[in-house]
C-alpha cells in the first residue's frame, strides 16, 4: 500500500489518502457495530451504530435535530464573527507597534491561559443569562487563537520588506496594506482555522449551563431523559458539522491565499 501510495502522482496521492482516511473510519464504525452487536460492551451505554444512525434519521426527519443546531450554528458564527472583526485590527496594530505590544503582552499572556468555560460563571454574573453571555463566551474563547496568531504574523515580519517600503517612501498606513497585511495573512488564517471548532466546543457548553434551546440542550436532555441514541445522534451531528465547516474554511484559505501557496512552492 505505500508502495502504491509512493508512486501516485501528488494530487491522486491526496485523493488516495483521504479515501483511506475515510475508509478506516468506516472500518471503526464497523468494528463499534460488531462489539456492540456481540455484547462485549453494554448497549444502554452504547447503542449499536446502526441505531444511531435510525435516531438521527427520525430526529432530521422530524426537524428536531437540524433546529437545534441551526441555532448553536448561528451563536457560533456571531462570536467568532465577532472575535474576527474586532480583533484582527488591533492585534496588527500590536504587533506592528512594539511599545503598544510591550505594554500589553503581559494582560494577554495573563488571560490567555484561563480556559473558557472558567468564564461562564463571571459572564452570567455580568451579563446575565442571556444570548450576549453565550456570544462573549464565543469572542473569549476564539479571541485568543486569533489575536496570537495575528500579532506574531506581524512581528515576525522580514525586516527587509520594512527596510524596503522605508526606501520607496511609502507611509506607515500604506505599509501596513501593502506590506504587513499580505505578510501576516497566512498567521491570521492560522489562527481562523483554529479557533472555529473552539467555537463550537464553547457554543455547546454555553448552552448547557444557560440555555434553553440548542444542540447543547439537546444533547444533555437526551442524556438526562435516558435517550442514549438520541443523544450519540447529537454528537455525531457536531462531529460532522466541524468537518464540513473545516473542508469550507479549507476551500476559502485556498482561493484567498493562492497566492501565497504559489510563492511558497517556488
Amino acid at each position: 500500500m505505500a508502495a502504491l501510495i509512493a508512486t501516485t502522482p501528488r494530487w491522486g496521492r491526496l485523493k488516495l489518502e483521504r479515501a483511506l482516511g475515510f475508509a478506516f473510519i468506516l472500518f471503526l464504525l464497523l468494528m463499534w457495530e460488531v462489539i456492540v452487536r456481540a455484547g462485549l460492551l453494554d448497549s444502554s451505554y452504547l447503542p449499536p451504530f446502526t441505531k444511531v444512525l435510525e435516531a438521527l434519521g427520525r430526529l432530521a426527519a422530524d426537524l428536531s435535530l437540524p433546529s437545534a443546531l441551526g441555532i448553536s450554528l448561528g451563536r457560533a458564527m456571531v462570536g467568532y464573527l465577532l472575535a474576527i472583526v474586532l480583533l484582527v485590527p488591533p492585534a496588527i496594530l500590536l504587533g506592528y507597534h512594539t511599545p503598544t505590544y510591550n505594554y500589553l503582552e503581559p494582560l494577554v499572556e495573563f488571560l490567555r491561559p484561563i480556559p473558557p468555560p472558567a468564564i461562564i460563571p463571571f459572564a452570567m454574573f455580568f451579563i446575565g443569562v442571556n444570548e450576549w453571555m453565550r456570544y462573549f463566551v464565543i469572542f473569549f474563547a476564539c479571541g485568543f487563537p486569533i489575536l496570537v496568531n495575528t500579532m506574531d504574523g506581524t512581528r515576525n515580519l522580514d525586516p527587509a520588506l520594512l527596510d524596503t517600503a522605508r526606501i520607496f517612501g511609502l507611509r506607515s498606513w500604506s505599509t501596513l496594506r501593502k506590506i504587513v497585511l499580505p505578510a501576516a495573512s497566512p498567521y491570521i488564517m492560522s489562527g481562523l482555522r483554529v479557533s472555529l471548532p473552539i467555537a463550537l466546543i464553547l457554543v455547546v457548553t454555553a448552552e448547557m449551563v444557560g440555555s434553553s434551546n440548542g444542540i447543547g440542550v439537546f444533547i444533555l436532555r437526551s442524556q438526562r431523559d435516558f435517550k442514549i441514541a438520541e443523544t450519540y445522534a447529537g454528537v455525531a451531528t457536531l462531529a460532522l458539522l466541524s468537518y464540513l465547516l473545516n473542508l469550507l474554511f479549507e476551500k476559502v484559505e485556498r482561493r484567498l491565499m493562492v497566492w501565497h501557496r504559489g510563492a511558497s512552492q517556488k
